[in-house]
């Protein structure tokens, strides 16, 4: 895997997403890092966008994810944001972290997070 990356970081959006009634109801705050691995050398030599990925497109894909639809689990809203990702672009791998802040879990703790890991070769369906 090629050390070049493009990163998106904490992307905040609302969503509608939790194993319980209430988060599904009254919805939260859901935020996203993304990391895309490709070779970003004909990009930054070129100057040129169609050798990179345009970051406001990718932006766009995970908005429309978060807000669009809704999922049980933060494991099911990483996993389609790699999946569609890989889906749509040329890249050797994508790490997709999803933080739900204060997750309903009766204490206090700052996030919950889950990190998934996905290269294009990686279907384990």
């Amino acid at each position: 895997v090629t050390a070049d990356k493009l990163i998106l970081k904490n992307m905040i959006f609302y969503g509608y997403h939790g194993a319980f009634a209430a988060e599904k109801e009254l919805g939260q705050r859901i935020e996203v890092d993304v990391e895309l691995y490709l070779d970003l050398f004909q990009a930054g030599a070129n100057d040129d966008l169609e050798a990179s990925i345009n970051y406001a497109e990718v932006y766009t894909l995970i908005k429309d994810i978060v807000e669009e639809k809704e999922f049980n689990l933060m494991e099911a809203i990483a996993h389609t944001i790699a999946d569609q990702i890989i889906s749509a672009y040329t890249l050797e791998q994508v790490i997709v972290k999803v933080r739900k802040p204060d997750p309903p879990v009766g204490g206090i703790m700052d996030y919950f997070e889950v990190e998934i890991c996905r290269q294009p070769t990686s279907n384990r369906l």
